[in-house]
């Protein structure tokens, strides 16, 4: 029976099962198979993910790349301070600020000095971040480094704002600033808050990034993509396996707790995707040859079931190319239209994703699957063990 209260959610999660450090090679996760045809479960290693696809089958994975969106410094006056940007800074141009981009990731061309296109023209950068530090206000100048400062625009609750970034030690240098290369060269890998660090690490920079990674734009990472290497997507195919992208830029929404006793009134959190008119054909190809579309990530999941079609006898389960933002919000009662199957992590207990494989495979058998891999000493989380959910 579907349950929409909250607490039908939960589990008890050892807090020594939570991933801190991912593996020492990428292949090197482990695997639960949930086989729902079968009602089987089956422990392995993540090599095993090829031993559940055939020919025909398409793989759908997000190829956005996370950016070094954390920033350590200090106030004007003194004061230590971090700031984690909620978004790739858009672009804002003219004295009233007015946008003129969003946050869809890196898409100014380099000019001849190596700067995006946007800063030569004289265009600053803003973002919606969160900030650690005491007395924030409109005006605080953030300082990271001589060439990588911001300043606080608007405050918000709960340690919100919106800045400015710039270049330099004045304001008048903000249309010269090298976003990219402020950001990465000063920046660090947005951990999730469940890694309990203090600093990112060299190896996060290439760990907490899947090896497709492409256009730059997420604070998170799609964490199931994080167990592919080159080999093994050589391997997959080389089994008649098509693979196919999409973009879909992880927000620190993903992160957010859900409130409400009743999960239908959680309020999801938006997020940028983008399907290209070649891979919207192959999916879609796919869809009518009866090949079976496995989404690699729940973020595969959002952008792929937001896509698709109005449901009619003609189109139902294919899907359209396109840009925007998408709030589309999964739990059990939900239909999917496009998606067969799933590989994807482990989620926390009362969260946003386990409603949505729980929407794809059941909440009593995640939750029965969950208990396995607790039992069974599974890692949890970004850098835990994967799950693959066949359904067909």
């Amino acid at each position: 029976m579907t349950t929409f209260s909250l607490d039908d959610y939960d589990f008890v999660l050892p807090p020594e099962l939570i991933a801190q450090h991912p593996t020492s090679r990428r292949e090197d996760s482990r695997l639960l198979i949930l086989d729902t045809p079968r009602d089987t479960l089956v422990d392995g290693v993540f090599p095993d993910f090829t031993t559940l696809l055939a020919p025909g089958d398409l793989l759908v994975f997000n190829n956005t790349k996370v950016f070094p969106a954390r920033l350590l410094g200090h106030k004007q006056s003194g004061g230590r301070v971090e700031l984690l940007l909620l978004e790739y800074p858009r672009v804002v141009a003219g004295p009233n600020g007015t946008a003129t981009g969003r946050a869809g990731g890196r898409r100014e061309e380099a000019n001849a000095d190596g700067a995006a296109s946007g800063e030569a023209e004289g265009h600053r950068f803003t973002a919606q971040a969160l900030v650690k530090g005491s007395r924030i206000r409109v005006g605080t100048r953030l300082i990271f480094a001589d060439d990588c400062q911001a300043e606080v625009t608007d405050v918000g609750e709960n340690g919100l704002v919106q800045v400015i970034l710039y270049g330099g030690g004045r304001k008048e240098t903000a249309a010269n600033v090298a976003l990219d290369a402020c950001l990465d060269r000063y920046g660090q890998v947005p951990l999730p808050p469940y890694i309990r660090r203090d600093e990112a690490s060299a190896m996060d920079s290439q760990r907490y990034q899947t090896v497709y990674a492409e256009v730059t734009g997420s604070v998170a990472a799609p964490t199931a993509g994080l167990h592919f290497t080159q080999e093994l997507l050589g391997v997959i195919k080389g089994q008649g396996v098509n693979l196919a992208q999409i973009t879909l830029h992880v927000g620190y929404g993903t992160f957010a707790p859900v409130r409400c006793s009743d999960i239908r009134e959680h309020d999801i959190h938006s997020e940028y995707y983008a399907i290209t008119e070649q891979d919207t054909a192959l999916i879609n190809r796919t869809k009518a040859a009866g090949g079976r579309i496995w989404a690699i990530g729940t973020t595969s999941v959002r952008a792929l079931e937001a896509a698709g079609a109005t449901e009619t006898a003609e189109n139902d389960g294919m899907i359209r190319s396109g840009s925007g933002m998408v709030d589309l919000y999964i739990y059990p009662g939900y239909r999917y239209r496009v998606v067969d199957n799933l590989l994807t992590n482990f989620h926390l207990p009362r969260s946003s994703l386990l409603f949505m494989v729980s929407a794809l495979a059941g909440r009593e058998r995640i939750l029965a699957a969950y208990a396995h891999a607790i039992k069974q000493g599974y890692r949890f989380f970004s850098y835990g063990d994967a799950m693959a959910i066949r359904m067909k």
